[in-house]
């Protein structure tokens, strides 16, 4: 049984990585894209926004049918659908085209963090469940890393669709190891549709929910902008940039929810509220980080900047869904992780768009500053969740 629990981890890890290379494959290779299909500024944010913003759309159902269909299926057929979307990208012959393949993206991919999340959830008890979710979060940002210097290291030697060809590839692939290996849980079937309405009147729920979509806006203005912002300001080639832009972010962001998650299970055998207490915390102490891009210093000063400031934010968000999942009702997992994701994508497509308005007046470098005065806000919502007694098994 011990063995099933991992290796859930272990395969969702993996899909998590190509989930989060497909969709932002492209911020990579934006250079790329204005010379060939001859994007303005506004349109290179609408490629993030769409997606963001269908994907809202469709999360709205996603979890509602992950908390009533086995969640192992769900995973298969959205990892399945998102692949050959993928791949269909490639094949994009103008902005219009790509910017529908991007919505078509969003409706793909929806569906698997909800099902994913609960699954792992179910497999996994309150003393192992936050290393378990931390390490899919892991998987999540190896993927990013993974997936930004490939996409730019294939965009300069060959062109930039034939990133898209390969991540849509290796997704077809995972699909048949999961198809053969991932595991259902048996659960209590959920038939209620008043559930959701129930989870809207849970205000730990609502608390945590207005602190993920704070911390959404500012970390889907750097997936989007940070490539192009060491592009600009150090002069990087396309494969550096990439890489630069996702791995200071990404690594340090793993780093963090390695740490996280063993502190967050240690936490939480201690107190009902230990999660909180660590999650604020660590926001409070990473937001200052964000001042370092009105300095004007150099990449070094920056990059280390960037680092501390993804340490300890990933350390605080490897507490988010484990304090989620310790709130609410189990039936409710995915339902509520969807919600959120709806949540987080709209701000999210939000903070991308506005990003790429106030660029021009603004520079990059002080969008990104201006991130850590929503951490500061993150922090105080999460101060205010009120802890169970009991903790959901």
């Amino acid at each position: 049984m011990i063995a099933v629990r991992w290796q859930t981890v272990l395969i969702l890890a993996c899909a998590a990585g190509i989930n989060y290379a497909d969709r932002t494959s492209l911020s990579v290779v934006y250079p790329l894209l204005q010379a060939d299909l001859h994007l303005s500024d506004l349109q290179l944010a609408a490629i993030g926004t769409l997606f963001l913003w269908s994907y809202a759309i469709g999360s709205l159902g996603a979890g509602i049918i992950a908390d009533r269909l086995p969640r192992n299926r769900v995973i298969l057929w959205s990892l399945i659908a998102w692949s050959l979307v993928t791949v269909l990208s490639g094949f994009a012959r103008t902005a219009n085209e790509l910017l529908a393949t991007r919505v078509l993206l969003g409706l793909a991919e929806c569906f698997y963090l909800p099902a994913a999340i609960a699954l792992i959830a179910d497999h996994h008890p309150v003393e192992s469940r936050g290393r378990a979710l931390s390490l899919h979060m892991c998987g999540l940002y190896v993927g990013l890393v993974g997936g930004g210097a490939l996409s730019g290291y294939l965009g300069e030697t060959y062109g930039w669709r034939y990133g898209l060809f390969v991540l849509g590839a290796a997704g077809l692939v995972l699909a048949l190891v999961c198809h053969m290996f991932l595991k259902e849980v048996p659960r209590e079937q959920v038939t209620s549709s008043g559930r959701v309405l129930g989870l809207l009147k849970n205000r730990g729920y609502l608390l945590i929910a207005g602190q993920a979509m704070l911390i959404a806006v500012g970390t889907w203005m750097f997936f989007n902008w940070m490539p192009l912002y060491f592009r600009e300001t150090y002069g990087l080639s396309l494969a550096m940039a990439g890489l630069s832009g996702t791995a200071l972010l990404q690594l340090s962001a793993v780093a963090g929810y390695s740490a996280g998650g063993v502190l967050s299970d240690r936490a939480a055998l201690k107190s009902s509220a230990g999660r909180l207490k660590l999650m604020s915390l660590c926001y409070l102490l990473c937001a200052p980080c964000l001042l370092v891009f009105l300095t004007g210093g150099g990449m070094l000063l920056v990059g280390c900047g960037v680092v501390i400031f993804s340490f300890l934010r990933s350390v605080a968000a490897s507490n988010e869904t484990a304090a989620l999942c310790d709130l609410i009702d189990a039936r409710d997992r995915a339902t509520a992780q969807s919600l959120m994701n709806t949540l987080n994508t709209l701000a999210g497509g939000a903070g991308v768009f506005v990003a790429g308005y106030l660029k021009a007046d603004w520079g990059l470098s002080g969008v990104f500053a201006g991130v850590g005065l929503l951490v500061v806000m993150a922090a105080g919502l999460v101060w205010l969740v009120k802890p169970v007694d009991k903790l959901a098994q």
